[in-house]
């Protein structure tokens, strides 16, 4: 009986002390709220915002995050950012995306890929839309090396898997130029980011007015490649939304024709009988 009363007040007193920790440890601002396209039962991915995240992704953060759920392919998949090209003045869909040759040229300009040839010598090959994007670590060991213990999380499905989504990336993105409060201890290698659980975070600012040059011409301001690196990494984590939503009002659609036949049929098989 005294060995149960030491353990259970032992356990008190980890939770007494580990609460404040705890709150420390979460205390973060809320994200700001933005208007983003994909939002809601009829939203859709703004084509031309994908395409130029997915370049801030490449020249910012492809030398420390990758990106392993997806494949070069997606890219020109259906719902992706290069499903449609323009040709000669026309609007042209590529059927298979490894016929795509924005998707082909966009993985011959990436890393090339060890491969085994025909009699098992191991050899470099440019890569295939077919192949993975490039990791830029090998390991967890050389993430954490080179980024002085901290290792950057995989981007494929960050944005589901952080809460608010991608008004989290977003704020976090634009976060580092807000004054440090006086009861906030940055260590150094940390940064001040109130956006992030615990208001410190490893990863320094990496957004710079001016510092990609987009294709089409639009102004490379933070904001900009915030919003366009956040809609590129909410297309990564959910590439197939827009042929989900389309099958789902499709779905919602026949049962609203069947419910329809069945109530006329009921009413048709009970006209004559009395209730």
């Amino acid at each position: 009986m005294k060995t149960v009363s030491r353990v259970l007040a032992a356990a008190a007193a980890a939770m007494i002390i580990a609460t404040p920790m705890a709150m420390g440890a979460g205390k973060y601002r809320t994200p700001e709220q933005h208007n983003w396209s994909f939002n809601g039962p009829f939203g859709q991915y703004d084509r031309q915002a994908v395409q130029r995240g997915y370049q801030v992704y490449q020249q910012v953060c492809a030398a420390c995050h990758g990106i392993k759920h997806l494949s070069i392919r997606h890219l020109g998949m259906p719902g992706g950012p290069f499903e449609y090209l323009e040709i000669n003045g026309e609007r042209t869909r590529f059927p298979n995306p490894n016929d795509n040759p924005a998707v082909v040229a966009i993985a011959e300009d990436l890393f090339p890929i060890e491969d085994i040839d025909d009699i098992g010598d191991v050899i470099e090959r440019p890569r295939r839309p077919s192949d993975p994007f490039p990791y830029p670590y090998a390991n967890e060991a050389q993430g954490r090396a080179a980024n002085g213990g901290a290792y950057p999380p995989d981007l494929s499905v960050i944005v589901k898997g952080r809460h608010y989504g991608a008004n989290y990336i977003r704020s976090l993105l634009m976060g580092y130029d807000q004054e440090v409060p006086e009861d906030v201890d940055v260590r150094p290698g940390n940064y001040y980011n109130p956006y992030m659980p615990g208001m410190l975070i490893a990863m320094p600012p990496v957004l710079m007015d001016d510092m990609v040059e987009y294709a089409d011409g639009t102004p490379a301001t933070i904001e900009q490649m915030a919003n366009d690196v956040t809609y590129f990494l909410a297309w990564a984590a959910d590439p197939h939304m827009e042929s989900r939503k389309s099958m789902g009002f499709m779905v919602m659609g026949y049962l609203f024709i069947l419910a329809l036949l069945l109530y006329a049929s009921y009413r048709k098989i009970w006209s004559r009988v009395k209730h």
